[in-house]
């Protein structure tokens, strides 16, 4: 990289910044802050926690189930056989009208876990999750915690399409469901991030708001949930960036708590 294009990007991380409403950005000098974090030690069991990994939680909201799994399968499922099973699917309308299924992409060890809505149309015509501008938005609110795409995992509640980007339909979501919940077993991540309200809705089984679920660590299925604003929805609205900013720096502290 040329000095030319670092200065293009150190421009462009301050605009991002700016647009998140941050003004005052002060240097981290510690040896620390210049080194990668350990990765915490995958623990087999995706219902055991680190003890005191519990403390900075909020009160549960919902009575969640025991698991993330079937009981019937094994908890060392990998993406690649979730994504076997899955096939060419046709278990529910949407199929008739996709291109491409698009069924995640990322780290299949990640400790931080997206979970979108549905593919777009760029989306649906790539094969993959999150490339549009919603995307690329995506891309920078996870670089401004100090992570890569290729740290995380992204994927949707439905892997095709809805016709004109229509909210997903209860029978579509009934559908995927299962599979993303295989995904996050597969994934085993510390933390998912629900992004929108149909998302959160639907891991969490209520119809909340998004205003009044974002910005707390839920209790989910023996992990952690954070719920906050989808990337299309800042597009619209720039104002709540400094909301998602302020739910994505929670995140990144839990997760650097479980590496003290």
């Amino acid at each position: 990289m040329n000095r030319k294009e670092l200065a293009q990007g150190i421009v462009n991380y301050l605009e991002f910044y700016r647009e998140m409403g941050i003004s005052d950005l002060r240097a981290d000098k510690s040896k620390a802050a210049f080194e990668p974090a350990p990765r915490t030690p995958r623990l087999s069991n995706p219902v055991a926690r680190p003890p005191g990994a519990d403390s900075q939680t909020r009160p549960v909201l919902f009575e969640p189930a025991a698991t993330l799994f079937d009981e019937k399968r094994t908890v060392d499922e990998t993406l690649d056989q979730v994504r076997s099973d899955l096939g060419d699917c046709r278990r529910c309308k949407l199929a008739a009208g996709r291109k491409h299924i698009v069924f995640g992409s990322g780290s299949p060890a990640a400790d931080l876990m997206f979970v979108g809505e549905a593919p777009g149309a760029e989306e649906d015509e790539q094969g993959l999750p999150f490339v549009g501008r919603a995307g690329q938005l995506l891309t920078r609110i996870i670089e401004a915690i100090g992570m890569q795409r290729d740290d995380v995992y992204i994927c949707n509640i439905l892997k095709c399409r809805p016709p004109g980007n229509r909210n997903p339909e209860s029978d579509e979501i009934t559908a995927c469901e299962p599979f993303l919940l295989r995904q996050i077993a597969a994934v085993k991540p510390e933390v998912v991030c629900a992004l929108g309200a149909i998302g959160a809705q639907a891991l969490l089984r209520t119809k909340e708001q998004i205003s009044r679920l974002r910005g707390q660590l839920i209790e989910y299925r023996g992990i952690k949930l954070m719920a906050t604003y989808h990337p299309a929805y800042l597009l619209r609205n720039p104002g709540a960036k400094r909301k998602v900013w302020e739910d994505v720096q929670k995140v990144r502290d839990y997760l650097r708590s479980l590496r003290r």
